[in-house]
């Protein structure tokens, strides 16, 4: 039978968002209900409300999530009831011509659940990124559910579902960054201080955090930094040329999405070096560069898509480094909260205190 459970909704474009009663109906085939333990409040729920990703309201928001798999449709065989998962937005088809060359981290037929959750006038709602997890339960496809040790917070384990992931992954995955290499982070967010951790998880010897709040950081220099630079008094890319030798990183990370700090990388990186960018622009974003530059500079110019991740290799594997305790994943929740609270989380974003607000259930 379909299920009545709580739930936060973007209404319309830059509306308040409420909390509503949900109707999460019964798992159909290749279907997953999963009882939400928690949920990170990240960026890209905030670009939802304002409408930066679509306009197809309502939605019902969140999806840098943990939970319990409370039940399966029909052909479901890799995950049963009981199982502790992590949410993706990356349900690999296993058939597209990226699956098909050995490359499912690029999979361009992902999915989600076939059918969708309601509002209890039978309106429907459009899950954040195919997960909608600001929800005591979720439907979701089954594919969406990475299976990994339950013995991690859930709190901790939900942040790799999005931001955490996509900025490790952004490091090690798009950026290869390798031993001894100098890496330059620009916007040290969440997922900036992910790509610091990830930098130095693969053995740069130098880290350059770049933002224009001394806080940030701060926590940056925490996460692994080694050099920080604030881009509001000094100019980032001549301050990364003489922390590198002036010749300019080998790696720089654009964790903004921004045309002024992706010029800021894509000149401060050096000759034949590699610029990812992993912050969301916004659709009327535009950037010029000289041509001659690009071909002069030569090395990568690359997007990062979630960190590059396969979620059933990567997902498992930093489950293992935080339980170690050769990645400290718990740094970055900030604060847990309540499904009432995420106006409130939406607001302390933009105050820059916050590196996860957390709903737990």
């Amino acid at each position: 039978m379909p299920q009545q459970v709580q739930g936060v909704i973007a209404p319309g474009k830059n509306e308040p968002v409420r909390v509503e009663t949900i109707i999460v109906p019964d798992p159909g085939p290749g279907e997953a209900v999963v009882k939400v333990q928690a949920c990170g409040v990240c960026h890209t729920d905030l670009h939802y409300k304002q409408g930066g990703i679509n306009d197809d309201f309502p939605f019902l928001l969140g999806h840098e999530a943990a939970g319990v798999v409370e039940s399966v449709g029909e052909g479901v065989t890799d995950v049963e009831p009981g199982d502790f998962v992590i949410l993706n937005w990356r349900a690999v088809c296993g058939r597209c011509r990226a699956c098909l060359r050995g490359r499912p981290w690029y999979c361009f037929d992902t999915h989600n659940a076939r059918q969708k959750m309601t509002l209890e006038d039978g309106t429907e709602l459009s899950p954040a990124l195919g997960i909608g997890a600001f929800a005591e339960k979720t439907l979701v496809a089954a594919g969406q559910c990475t299976k990994v040790d339950p013995v991690a917070s859930p709190a901790v384990a939900g942040l790799l579902g999005c931001g955490v992931m996509a900025g490790i992954g952004a490091a090690i995955n798009t950026g290869q960054v390798g031993r001894g290499d100098s890496v330059a982070v620009i916007g040290c967010g969440g997922v900036g201080d992910a790509a610091v951790v990830g930098a130095r998880l693969a053995g740069a010897a130098r880290i350059i955090a770049v933002d224009i709040d001394d806080r940030k950081l701060a926590t940056a220099k925490k996460m692994g930094a080694t050099h920080t630079v604030n881009s509001a008094s000094t100019d980032p890319v001549e301050a990364i040329r003489e922390l590198t030798g002036g010749f300019g990183a080998d790696v720089v990370i654009e964790a903004v999405g921004r045309p002024e700090t992706y010029e800021q990388a894509f000149y401060a990186r050096d000759l034949a070096g590699t610029v990812v960018l992993v912050g969301v622009p916004t659709p009327e974003m535009k950037i010029e560069l000289p041509l001659l530059d690009v071909f002069g500079r030569g090395g990568a110019l690359k997007s990062s898509w979630y960190g590059d991740c396969l979620p059933s290799r990567d997902f498992p594997m930093l489950i293992d480094l935080h339980q170690q305790g050769r990645i400290d994943l718990g740094a970055f929740v900030t604060e847990t909260i309540g499904l009432g609270d995420v106006e409130k989380a939406f607001a302390r974003m933009h105050e820059g205190d916050v590196l996860r607000s957390v709903v737990r259930f």
